[in-house]
């Protein structure tokens, strides 16, 4: 972490981190305030350094304020907390006498436009937000790229105005969630945050998704660190891993393992806070006592890291710091401000994530995974990086979704546990 901790937050993963207590946090969302509530007074009340959540729904993060008051009215089904329908006085009473400098609590949604959402955010309290100009435009909308990069910078002005400072999360560390190779995640991660600063925000997370090789996640989490240290500033960041975001294993053996897997790797790296998933992901959508159970497994794996480090060599040097850097610096030179860089950088396809459909996103750019699991470009497009000389022949169908299903197969088939984690299932 750098920079005097600002908010709550803030103050709470650097309290935490400095006790050696990693951060976990739930992704959990429920429509009425009592189930919210309820589901993060279970989480304040999970042993560990706790996290809330309030993940909003679908039509609100496609700005159908209509559509989801209506949906509230007839009492159909949501998939988060509509947090503009539902408005600022029942937002604030979900909040009041839970989120507090003992529990901050972050809300998430994933929207491209999402100016009217953080408005509602600030009048209701919120402690923190997340997303960005292009992680959360390109994976998941048809919004112009344009059109997100000038709505975000109004967002970040929002939070920027406030008193009490909202923190702001990049998403950039996980673009699609898989199939990018690091180099590419912790550049955009780093370019979203100066995005971020730039227009005024002063607490910050660089994010990171756990991929397919704890070694390179590794080489990966240390290069983003050090990226941001040396591009952020005097701001106060802070590192957030994400638990796989891929296909997830279908056994409760295999889902555990692989959370243990990010935890582990969470503390090895030095990370702050985890974003954890729950041993029911392959299936539905977890309950409340299937998420708090996520959550104390990996605090209490954490814990067993760090009083029983597993040996742990040299960082690798795979070029990861090295290719990112490049991609920081010269997108940088595409325009006169960050955000302006990042649109021309896609135009030209000098950043382009493999794999991605959306209009502004030149789709040229292929990676794949190794027979010892490491990512890497089979074909960087335009990019600025390595070319490894692989196979370039298009990817079909069903070797993507042999990709895809890697990390499923991985764990799933290494069903063996130590004890250390046998006594915590």
């Amino acid at each position: 972490m750098q920079g005097s901790p600002q908010g709550r937050f803030s103050r709470f993963v650097r309290r935490n981190s400095e006790q050696g207590k990693l951060v976990v946090q739930p992704r959990m969302g429920f429509a009425d305030t009592a189930t919210m509530r309820s589901g993060l007074e279970a989480v304040k009340a999970a042993r560990g350094a706790t996290i809330g959540t309030v993940t909003v729904d679908s039509y609100t993060r496609v700005n159908d304020h209509d559509a989801a008051r209506r949906a509230l009215r007839d009492g159909d089904d949501l998939n988060g907390f509509p947090v503009v329908a539902h408005g600022r006085d029942t937002t604030r009473a979900l909040l009041d006498g839970v989120a507090g400098e003992d529990f901050p609590v972050q809300f998430r949604h994933g929207s491209a436009l999402p100016q009217e959402l953080f408005r509602a955010l600030v009048e209701s309290g919120a402690d923190a937000t997340e997303g960005g100009p292009v992680s959360y435009c390109l994976p998941y909308s048809r919004v112009p790229l344009p059109e997100a990069t000038a709505a975000w910078a109004e967002c970040c002005r929002i939070l920027a105005d406030q008193p009490e400072p909202v923190h702001l999360e990049t998403f950039g560390g996980c673009m699609l969630g898989q199939l990018c190779p690091p180099s590419l995640l912790v550049a955009l991660s780093v370019l979203e945050a100066m995005f971020f600063r730039q227009h005024g925000v002063r607490s910050i997370s660089v994010s990171y998704a756990q991929q397919t090789h704890p070694d390179q996640d590794l080489e990966a989490l240390a290069a983003l660190r050090r990226l941001a240290g040396e591009w952020l500033g005097p701001v106060d960041w802070h590192v957030v891993l994400y638990t796989y975001m891929g296909v997830f294993p279908r056994t409760v053996i295999g889902a555990f393992r692989m959370l243990e897997d990010s935890a582990r790797l969470a503390v090895s790296s030095g990370t702050e806070r985890l974003i954890v998933k729950t041993a029911v992901e392959a299936h539905r959508i977890p309950t409340i006592a299937e998420n708090v159970d996520a959550l104390e497994f990996a605090a209490a794996v954490a814990e067993d890291e760090a009083r029983n480090p597993r040996p742990v060599a040299a960082v690798a040097r795979t070029g990861v710091y090295e290719e990112a850097r490049m991609l920081i610096a010269s997108t940088l030179q595409f325009g006169d401000d960050v955000g302006a860089a990042l649109v021309n950088a896609f135009a030209r396809g000098h950043l382009d994530v493999p794999y991605c459909l959306h209009r502004d996103n030149a789709n040229r750019s292929r990676a794949g995974i190794e027979p010892g699991g490491d990512l890497r470009w089979s074909n960087p497009g335009s990019m600025p990086v390595a070319d490894t000389g692989g196979d370039r022949r298009p990817v079909s169908a069903r070797g993507l979704i042999d990709m895809l299903g890697y990390n499923e197969r991985r764990f799933d088939r290494e069903q063996l546990v130590g004890p250390t984690v046998r006594s915590l299932l």
